[in-house]
């Protein structure tokens, strides 16, 4: 798995690497916001880790910028973990179009969940077969 993360934090990045370092696990790490379009055009990452505060382009406008990319055919799409500072954030998460988002301080078992949702969603079978998911469609974890 290859793993972008977007963070100016050495903490952050720190706990990031500490939950999802494993065999075969490789990671870029972006300290601006503004080298991650540059970064995912090198190599497409199979999850984005965004911090909400990254210098002068957060975790939100990087989202956006990624969403715009793939929704004119730029970029391929890329699954998003937005890492908040606050509950409240979780707004932000959801309007940029992150995949899921988790609230600060992280911990390794809720990281690695939301990497996992941001990958694959969940999705549920009702008895009638139809396919169904949140109402609006984005998961949300939360730490």
């Amino acid at each position: 798995m290859h793993v972008l993360i977007a963070t100016d934090a050495d903490w952050v990045l720190n706990e990031v690497r500490a939950a999802l370092e494993g065999a075969g696990t490789t990671f870029t790490v972006c300290r601006s916001g503004r080298d991650v379009v540059p970064a995912v055009e090198a190599r497409t990452p199979d999850v984005a880790l965004l911090d909400l505060q990254i210098g002068s382009m957060g975790g939100m406008a990087v989202t956006m910028d990624l969403r715009l990319d793939e929704t004119a055919g730029v970029l391929p799409r890329v699954p998003i973990v937005m890492l908040l500072d606050r509950t409240a954030d979780v707004h932000l998460a959801r309007r940029s179009g992150a995949d899921t988002w988790l609230v600060k301080p992280l911990d390794p078992i809720s990281l690695r969940r939301a990497v996992a949702t941001a990958i694959e969603p969940p999705t549920e079978v009702d008895p009638s077969g139809e396919v169904a998911g949140s109402p609006d469609g984005e998961a949300a974890v939360s730490g």
